[in-house]
């Protein structure tokens, strides 16, 4: 089997040199309005250090994205009150970038002019790392080239759809991790719960610093630990549910900062109202979803969910696909209702769902597992 492991993993490393070898050649002006507020977040930052979360247009006083505009071809670029993806905040009098500051923050680590590919690089190796590390975890044949086969497809989706938004590169790391988390919660012995389950919560919060939909990733673990909570009355379940959601309130902060400061209100939003209609299935955006390749990885994860709950009988594994179908309905149930389709707004949840389940069919069982609330839920 390790000749077997060898060579998965030299696929997936020729996936990532091939992904490295198109990023170095992309360029920062493609004409993409986002690209261009995601890199204004990343200028700002580097120009004010933590004040740069105030995202006011004024603070273009240096014309840094007066030139930007210019550089895509923008019709008004010279009037940056015309900006795309600039929102007005009645309540703090400002027009101001509508993302959440943590893309920003990211590219910020790289310098002017040089920060989109190294983004991308870094990214992309960091996913190839967990690719390894789950091929490490295979004990028989199959499951390695499981492990090699989902772990060449994980490192070939930060090119595309990855590529389509800066937001998604970042986003696509916290997945990986936040799916090696979920397993190893459910698999530890009793005494490393609480850590698994914090450290899960400031993942997942750490998300939504890059996208807001971000925020219902959490949702099947909150529902989870509120249903154990509920079905055992356990204080120990109780701290679980506490420490998680207040680490997931951490991970968040600084958007909760960012919002304070550009919407006059850590919980006011800074997108356009046609971001916050309210929920309205329609059937055209379900179609757009069904025919678009997001679907292929939905697919993959519904099928295995069900593989999980059909054939394994351990614990164990069976709450992963538990929880991961809670948090998979929510989300799809989100953006079924959502007014915008884009060719990547459902594939975190889809690879945080994927994640999860890869390990959860790779890991074993710890030597000694204690009747820990997380292990009381019902069996389905």
């Amino acid at each position: 089997m390790k000749t077997v492991r060898i060579l998965c993993g030299l696929f997936c490393f020729l996936v990532l040199a091939s992904n490295v070898w198109s990023m170095s050649r992309w360029s920062e002006a493609r004409g993409v309005y986002d690209d261009v507020c995601y890199l204004r977040q990343a200028h700002l930052f580097q120009r004010f250090g933590p004040a740069g979360f105030d995202t006011d247009i004024s603070r273009d006083d240096d014309r840094y994205l007066a030139a930007k505009l210019k550089e895509i071809g923008f019709p008004t670029w010279s009037d940056i009150s015309t900006a795309p993806c600039h929102t007005h905040m009645p309540a703090a009098n400002k027009l101001v970038i509508q993302y959440p500051p943590g893309t920003g923050l990211v590219l910020a680590l790289f310098p002017s002019g040089f920060q989109v590919v190294p983004l991308y690089a870094v990214a992309t190796t960091i996913v190839f790392g967990f690719a390894l590390l789950g091929i490490s975890y295979a004990r028989s044949t199959s499951s390695i080239f499981l492990a090699g086969g989902f772990g060449c497809l994980a490192i070939y989706l930060m090119i595309n759809p990855a590529k389509a938004s800066y937001s998604i590169a970042p986003t696509m790391v916290v997945c990986a991790l936040a799916g090696w988390l979920t397993a190893k919660l459910f698999f530890s012995s009793r005494r490393h719960k609480i850590l698994l389950t914090v450290l899960l919560g400031l993942c997942i919060g750490l998300s939504v610093n890059f996208r807001l939909p971000n925020l219902f990733l959490s949702a099947g673990y909150l529902l989870f630990l509120l249903v154990s909570f509920a079905r055992t009355r356990n204080q120990e379940a109780l701290l679980q549910g506490a420490l998680f959601a207040l680490a997931f309130l951490i991970g968040m902060a600084p958007t909760l900062l960012a919002n304070a400061i550009n919407a006059g209100s850590p919980f006011a939003t800074t997108y356009s109202s046609v971001d916050v209609v309210p929920p309205e299935f329609s059937l055209g955006i379900i179609w757009h979803y069904i025919a678009d390749m997001q679907f292929v990885l939905l697919a993959l994860a519904i099928g295995w969910i069900c593989w999980i709950l059909r054939s394994h009988s351990k614990r164990s594994i069976r709450q992963v696909a538990l929880v991961t179908a809670v948090n998979l309905l929510v989300n799809l149930a989100f953006f079924a209702s959502h007014p915008i389709f884009t060719p990547y707004y459902t594939v975190p949840i889809a690879m945080l769902s994927l994640w999860s389940l890869l390990f959860g069919s790779l890991m074993r069982p710890a030597e000694v597992v204690d009747d820990a609330p997380l292990e009381r839920t019902a069996k389905a």
